[in-house]
């Protein structure tokens, strides 16, 4: 009878011992977990809609079940895959219902298109409130919505890189993804974004966190390789170089989706949302700031300035007065 009660000590170490495990230096294969939580993170501006849109169709196409959502407070995710169309974000459905006494329902806040759903979190009014908060409040209405108990292969996070508060980096900060992805461009300003959200998941690994990055998708790739070498040093892959290309340019101005077999870019897309679908999540290296602008020519950025220190004086300017000194000295005896 004595054997058979279980040993708790032992169980208990297991339990911590699977609780601290560094999942990114284990998984090797890909993720066996029904629902693969993705945020793609990069800077303003820099083609993150554009790649989350057509990869969002092209996965489904292949016929995974895809959730994208918007949380920049731009709202603009959605609106190259529907056309251009603005659909009501989450927190604008929210406040509006709740002055007309009414709950929100998915229908109010989540549309489809290509087999894609997609919805939009919103934000605050320009000088009105605080960007990242309307994330998190986003993400508790989700919450209420039953966002996990939903069906998806995957569900696509776009989050504005550029700003660091703590709404914007809640994938990371609370192991809600799984891995992140990152889009950039071979200049120094979306590399630096980039470099950031490298900062941000080693951080947070040094914590305890479990979220990685997956790779790096190049966006208008000019051929000219900062953002290759940018992977090779923080040692993370590449996931796709989309061209910097005019076709490319107007059917994104023109909210035309590529991400299709349809395309002449379907290929291209078919190749990203694979590895998008296979990359495992890894632990980067960032770079310190002389690492980054290492990336470029010297001539180019201004990396071969020398900070040259100022003195009181020169703060002064005119009302720079001469101070008597207070040092004691002997005459030669």
């Amino acid at each position: 009878m004595k054997d058979e009660v279980p040993n708790l000590k032992d169980f208990d170490q297991r339990l911590r011992d699977e609780a601290h495990e560094d999942l990114a230096d284990v998984i090797a294969e890909e993720p066996t977990s029904k629902t693969q939580i993705i945020a793609i993170y990069g800077k303003g501006g820099i083609g993150k809609s554009f790649t989350l849109a057509n990869l969002s169709h092209m996965m489904a196409e292949q016929g995974k079940r895809v959730l994208l959502i918007g949380c920049d407070p731009k709202s603009d995710t959605t609106s190259l895959l529907f056309g251009g169309k603005a659909c009501p974000t989450i927190i604008e459905t929210s406040t509006q219902k709740k002055l007309a006494g009414e709950d929100v329902k998915i229908g109010d806040v989540c549309f489809k298109r290509g087999g894609v759903f997609a919805m939009e979190l919103g934000g605050p009014e320009v000088g009105r409130g605080c960007g990242g908060r309307g994330i998190i409040h986003g993400f508790e209405l989700l919450e209420k919505l039953g966002f996990h108990d939903w069906d998806f292969d995957y569900v696509l996070l776009d989050f504005l890189g550029d700003v660091v508060c703590g709404g914007f980096g809640l994938p990371i900060a609370r192991d809600m993804a799984q891995k992140v992805i990152l889009v950039a461009s071979n200049d120094l300003q979306s590399l630096y974004v980039a470099n950031n959200v490298c900062s941000a998941v080693e951080y947070f690994r040094k914590l305890g966190g479990n979220v990685g990055v997956a790779g790096l998708v190049i966006n208008k790739d000019d051929g000219t390789g900062e953002a290759e070498a940018f992977a090779n040093a923080v040692d993370i892959p590449i996931l796709a170089a989309i061209p910097q290309d005019d076709d490319l340019r107007k059917k994104s101005a023109n909210y035309q989706i590529v991400g299709t077999s349809a395309s002449q870019w379907g290929d291209l897309f078919a190749g990203l949302g694979d590895a998008v679908a296979m990359a495992p999540p890894v632990r980067p290296t960032p770079l310190d700031q002389d690492g980054l602008l290492g990336l470029f020519d010297a001539e180019e950025t201004g990396g071969n300035v020398t900070l040259v220190p100022a003195s009181d004086e020169d703060m002064r300017g005119k009302n720079a007065i001469e101070k008597q000194s207070l040092e004691v000295v002997y005459d030669n005896v």
